[in-house]
């Protein structure tokens, strides 16, 4: 993959940015892979906003892709490599030898044709899916579970790539792209390789339309608002906050931690990730 760039021919294209997706070969998805979703503007369901600065954006099409990899035993032949609107990494339409087909996260170096396979004793290369107590220490690995049966939920952005350092018992030690090294259980399956589209990180947008167009509203700074409305607005002029950041709720916003300390999957981070 390389990033495109515009031409200047006007302001917000000077520094606009796009993949050139050379290495999608279908632009429609299959008809049985994708479904509609409701949209919630950042609301729950009492009707509260619970995640400001949501609403708009293009229409576009959940693709439900396969996370488990439980299909073990069936050879599937890779169809094509398409865009998925609802996530940054590409993905892959496999067609498996009996007729099903699924679609999976893309990884880096996938080429349409090739074989993938999931199982306890499959070859490791790249795509394949299989426990962590079958893969060799050392490798690349992405979509791992964090409860065997459940379903990838590590690694699954484009470019991420999670490494397996060691087994102890029947923990394996993971260390992720944050610094953060954790024990998951080695009946947990994972992929093999880094998660394509590595180049995602370096697009400009360019503009403030390519950031509506994705569901994304303005951001008004709390010291521009008024006293009312958040905690740190008001006074004559650009005044300082005068306290530390914090949220309209009086949240503090800045270096504070968020994550719960009593919970339980605590004990399972032997390091923590890099401030």
């Amino acid at each position: 993959m390389a990033v495109k760039q515009y031409k200047p021919t006007s302001p917000g294209r000077r520094f606009g940015q796009v993949a050139d997706f050379s290495e999608l070969t279908d632009k429609r998805p299959e008809k049985r892979l994708v479904k509609r979703l409701t949209r919630t503007g950042g609301r729950n369901s009492a009707g509260r906003i619970t995640a400001r600065h949501r609403g708009g954006g293009r229409r576009r099409l959940y693709r439900m892709i396969d996370f488990k990899r439980n299909k073990d035993g069936v050879p599937a032949r890779v169809a094509a490599i398409e865009y998925d609107p609802g996530r940054s990494a590409r993905i892959a339409l496999l067609y498996y030898h009996d007729g099903e087909k699924r679609y999976i996260l893309a990884p880096n170096g996938l080429q349409v044709g090739m074989v993938l396979s999931s199982g306890e004793k499959v070859e490791p290369q790249i795509g394949n899916s299989m426990p962590l107590a079958s893969i060799p220490l050392g490798l690349m690995v992405h979509n791992v579970e964090l409860q065997p049966g459940r379903g990838g939920q590590m690694g699954r952005s484009a470019g991420v790539a999670i490494r397996l350092t060691s087994r102890e018992g029947c923990y394996a030690h993971l260390v992720l792209p944050s610094g953060e090294i954790r024990r998951v259980n080695v009946k947990c399956r994972a992929t093999i390789g880094q998660v394509g589209n590595t180049d995602h990180m370096n697009i400009s947008l360019g503009k403030a339309g390519r950031t509506r167009l994705k569901g994304r509203r303005p951001h008004v700074r709390g010291s521009a608002m008024s006293p009312y409305c958040h905690p740190m607005g008001g006074g004559e002029g650009r005044t300082g906050a005068g306290r530390p950041p914090c949220s309209p709720r009086g949240v503090l916003s800045k270096g504070g931690r968020t994550r719960n300390p009593r919970k339980t999957s605590s004990k399972y981070i032997v390091r923590r990730r890099k401030k």
